[in-house]
């Protein structure tokens, strides 16, 4: 945990922001994998550890900005927990180091809440996206669990993203952190690599470098020589000489911190021509973005800035033609760049995604496109502030299946030559990654650096 100082400040911002009501927390529980005592890692929900710091199961808070109170429901531990989990802290002592000094049985909440309904108090609460939370407040507020997330409190929603999307000094050092820690487990992913290997053998390494430094991954690994599946979970495929490895993959730390890397690199110790090519493709428009992060710029411009250097190397090689602004305007470009350049991070790997893109990346002034494709998958497209940290990560794919589904619809023919673009459809994809905060005239790469360019990727790849 931060020191008790940095939740009571985010608690009284975050309160200053109501007149009046109940801002209700729900923590996260245990989730079972096969039987009710074999669960998945514990991860306490954002929003909770943001505000409370606490990371253990089955806890609930108020804030009651009317009584100037804030309150934790939980349990403490029984003997049976101590003689399976050993003596940890006690519940009173986990809320006095983030700051809260009351603390009330779990089964409180329901008289609370039952309570504050039959004065008509207004209780706001977040968008659930775990079953058992939309169970629980499906009861409190006697509604559907299928109707419980459009009562969420839209005030609430937008007030937690205005502060939680600007990060603190102490933030950024676990964001650092978070950075640096991934990249190690990239560069030790580039080190190992051999044709003959299976992905899972370097997937488990570098899984196993985040858990040694002490967190462990922020998502789920994607180590493909089938880069151009984008979200690819699968780790069964043996490296072979002339595959490109696609490695997307971040360290969450201890605190929470996310760091999400993306590095594509040769199977053997060197790019083919076509490899190289393609590559120097992705990184110019990675470079092009980059240049562009500072407060006040739209991030959705940066995105279709770097879909247009995209579009500018493909013409190069033949694959595009045409008026490309024009063919970006109108997304004929999504055929090798399906989704976004890149979207906000934090204590999420896709920064409060649970609360809505519609608040997070966007504003009610700028709505996101959510017809055109590729455009649809861009996260993040609000003005940018310093203090918001973000990724960029332009990618070519080439996905066989979508090749010929355009084909065969002869979509954009003004802009595509398909002839040539099918010369690639079993290349696989590329893809670039770095995380940056928006500084007060720029931006900062989070982190230790890490080898982007041809020649130095080739360089680490010769010395294995």
């Amino acid at each position: 945990m931060f020191d008790k100082d940095e939740y009571i400040s985010r608690r009284a911002i975050l309160s200053a922001k109501f007149s009046s009501g109940i801002l209700l927390f729900l923590g996260n529980e245990e989730s079972p994998i096969n039987f009710l005592h074999n669960t998945y890692r514990f991860r306490q929900d954002s929003s909770f550890l943001y505000y409370f710091g606490i990371k253990e199961p089955g806890l609930s808070a108020v804030i009651d900005v009317d009584e100037q109170l804030v309150l934790l429901f939980g349990e403490e531990m029984s003997i049976d927990d101590i003689v399976w989990m050993g003596r940890q802290k006690t519940l009173k002592e986990k809320a006095f180091d983030s700051g809260v000094l009351q603390v009330r049985d779990k089964s409180g909440l329901v008289d609370y809440i039952a309570h504050a309904l039959k004065m008509k108090r207004e209780i706001h609460f977040l968008p659930p996206y775990r079953a058992e939370n939309k169970i629980k407040l499906s009861a409190l507020f006697n509604a559907a669990p299928d109707h419980v997330s459009k009562l969420a409190s839209v005030p609430f929603i937008k007030a937690i993203v205005v502060q939680r999307s600007i990060k603190s000094e102490i933030e950024l050092r676990e964001l650092d952190k978070a950075a640096s820690i991934s990249v190690d487990m990239h560069l030790l992913a580039m080190k190992m690599a051999r044709p003959g290997m299976k992905e899972s053998e370097i997937a488990a390494a570098i899984h196993q470098e985040a858990l040694s430094q002490g967190g462990d991954i922020a998502y789920p690994i994607i180590l493909t020589v089938n880069g151009q599946v984008l979200h690819n979970h699968f780790h069964g495929n043996t490296l072979k000489e002339g595959d490109l490895v696609l490695n997307d993959s971040g360290a969450e730390t201890a605190m929470g911190y996310a760091g999400d890397l993306t590095r594509t690199f040769p199977a053997g110790k060197t790019f083919n021509n076509q490899q190289k090519e393609i590559y120097n493709i992705v990184l110019s428009a990675y470079h092009s973005a980059v240049e562009l992060l500072q407060p006040g710029k739209q991030y959705l411009d940066i995105h279709l800035q770097a879909c247009l250097k995209l579009a500018e190397g493909l013409k190069a090689l033949g694959l595009m033609k045409g008026n490309l602004e024009d063919a970006v305007k109108r997304g004929a470009h999504a055929l090798f760049f399906q989704c976004g350049t890149g979207h906000m991070m934090g204590l999420d790997v896709h920064d409060m995604e649970d609360l809505g893109e519609q608040y997070v990346g966007y504003t009610d002034t700028l709505i996101k496109n959510t017809t055109q494709f590729g455009l649809k998958s861009l996260r993040l497209g609000k003005e940018l502030e310093t203090g918001n940290v973000l990724t960029v990560e332009p990618g070519i794919y080439f996905i066989p299946e979508l090749i010929d589904i355009w084909s065969a619809k002869n979509l954009f023919p003004e802009y595509i030559n398909y002839e040539k673009v099918n010369e690639y459809r079993s290349f696989g994809g590329i893809r670039v990654e770095d995380d940056f905060v928006i500084t007060l005239d720029g931006s900062r790469m989070l982190g230790k650096q890490l080898a982007r360019a041809v020649e130095d990727v080739e360089q680490i790849r010769n010395a294995m």
